[in-house]
């Protein structure tokens, strides 16, 4: 029996950055935009962790690639890139809200994330609150694919494993979860995910 749905923030529950996100930033660094994206992705883990400030992680990515920036163009990308995920896909929150209507079921986030994105979020994103738990690696310490901050969700839900479904956009984290005997399903958009539900009699 499912007792409890979760849902992955970024690309989930949040469209994706527009195209012309990185064209911005690449602008402020003074790089080109392929050379800035193969920059960005090496330290996030520690960035969604809580282990880096927004301007630690630019500064430490840029350097590698020997760029150094002054204080206000690595604060402006962090703030370009924080607004970046702001913008919420309406069919997935209606799926939430059918969520978290049904009586029996708990609605809970996963997602990896880090601090100033999740101070921005619970200021002016309403669906953070909807949700009866939120798991954000940058509170737990941890990040997906690492089993620890799977074991927190399930605590928190005060779940067993395979009373939870679980939407991801990333194969490796639901690679995870399954093997933690949650009932994971790599995202695709809101109304798929009303149909794998409802294949698990999950009405909503």
């Amino acid at each position: 029996m499912v007792k409890a749905v979760a849902f992955d923030y970024g690309k989930v529950i949040s469209f994706p950055p527009e195209n012309a996100v990185l064209d911005e930033l690449a602008s402020v660094a003074g790089i080109d935009p392929p050379a800035l994206d193969a920059l960005l992705w090496p330290h996030r883990d520690e960035y969604d962790r809580g282990t880096l400030t927004g301007k630690e992680y630019y500064r430490i990515l840029l350097a590698h690639g020997g760029i150094y920036l002054e204080e206000g163009a690595l604060e402006k990308m962090v703030d370009i890139d924080l607004k970046s995920w702001t913008r919420i896909n309406p069919g997935t929150v209606a799926l939430m809200e059918a969520v978290k209507a049904a009586p029996t079921l708990k609605l809970g986030i996963l997602s990896n994330m880090p601090h100033e994105f999740l101070a921005l979020a619970r200021g002016t994103i309403p669906v953070f609150d909807l949700p009866d738990v939120g798991i954000f690696s940058c509170e737990v310490g941890a990040i997906k694919p690492e089993e620890v901050i799977y074991r927190r969700l399930l605590s928190a839900l005060d779940c067993e494993p395979a009373e939870l479904v679980f939407f991801d956009d990333m194969q490796i984290n639901i690679d995870k979860a399954r093997s933690l005997g949650i009932r994971a399903f790599l995202w695709k958009d809101p109304e798929t995910a009303r149909v794998e539900l409802n294949r698990l009699q999950v009405l909503v």
